[in-house]
């Protein structure tokens, strides 16, 4: 793809002082600002014939610019036909309410199967978010259940995770822990690492030793005796994070065989009761306010009959 500065008073007043990926990115509108800086850097566009290396490069009236976009590598995952229970779809994003079980990308022990594998059965993906996770904008535990969503293209790929970035986008959750909270709500901040001496876990971490800043925001939604339903929203990512704050604040989520004791409730759960409830964010092409509700699964809401029964409690007490 070439491309000439035109000589006109508009391009030459943008052009005096807009860089490379800027004046690409004004001129290429199927791609990201990020993914023509990635072409950059990996010598992909020449300016006057040579090749340029540095997004920063400053755009002049008259020159030629050439792009060259390379052809996809094909994935080397296959696709597999494995339900999906679809909460919202269009030609840019997909949101889906995962199961408990189903590992959101491969890795190793987890070769197939996954949600990554589902998704190339059901629809195409561009090769975003890395050859083994294409289009996973963020990523639920295994037996974490609830909303994820997915980008179908680098465009979108790139228009959520900046708004991960700049916290716009809202990820709320359910979950059900051990213990009675002395107030309705609170805050976590505490950084999580990788455990020192468990490396499979995760903990928290002074960040001088590794740990990154974590934020749980958290409020009690139903008292069950000596549990409690609780309503999180994550202001930060990080991997395991509400089972390790949970932890840290003495109250850790019911069925979670990693952070918790794994004692006996009564219900067989398939993994800690914890749900991604609720994502709220903006289309990344259209700008509208998209929020999605995932309906929790059954067993959550049988756990939560037969603590209310012991406690002596009404049915539907909360309103999901």
């Amino acid at each position: 793809m070439q491309l000439s500065v035109q000589e006109t008073s508009d391009f030459l007043k943008q052009t005096q002082t807009d860089r490379l990926d800027t004046w690409l990115a004004s001129q290429v509108s199927e791609l990201s600002r990020s993914r023509i800086q990635k072409l950059i850097q990996q010598a992909n566009v020449t300016i006057n014939g040579e090749v340029c290396t540095s997004k920063n490069r400053t755009v002049k009236t008259g020159d030629r610019i050439q792009i060259t976009i390379p052809e996809t590598t094909t994935s080397p995952l296959k696709p597999e036909t494995i339900p999906l229970d679809i909460l919202y779809e269009d030609d840019h994003l997909l949101i889906i309410n995962k199961p408990a079980g189903l590992v959101v990308h491969p890795a190793a022990g987890h070769e197939a199967g996954t949600l990554v594998n589902a998704l190339l059965a059901h629809c195409p993906l561009a090769e975003i978010g890395g050859v083994q996770r294409p289009g996973i904008v963020h990523r639920l535990d295994k037996d974490t259940t609830g909303a994820i969503a997915i980008a179908k293209t680098d465009q979108a790929y790139q228009h959520l995770q900046a708004q991960l970035k700049a916290k716009t986008a809202r990820r709320e959750y359910l979950g059900v822990v051990y213990g009675a909270t002395k107030t309705e709500s609170g805050t976590v901040d505490q950084p999580i690492g990788r455990h020192p001496v468990d490396r499979k876990k995760m903990a928290v971490v002074p960040e001088a030793k590794g740990g990154r800043p974590s934020v749980t925001h958290w409020w009690v939604k139903e008292r069950l005796g000596n549990y409690t339903l609780m309503h999180f929203q994550l202001e930060t990512g990080r991997t395991h994070q509400i089972r390790v704050h949970c932890a840290h604040i003495g109250h850790p989520i019911v069925g979670d065989s990693v952070y918790s004791s794994g004692r006996d409730v009564g219900v067989n759960l398939p993994g800690q009761a914890l749900h991604a409830w609720r994502l709220s964010l903006e289309h990344p092409v259209t700008g509208e306010s998209i929020q999605v509700v995932a309906p929790p699964p059954p067993v959550l809401l049988t756990l939560l009959e037969v603590l209310r029964r012991r406690c002596g409690l009404s049915s539907n007490r909360f309103e999901f």
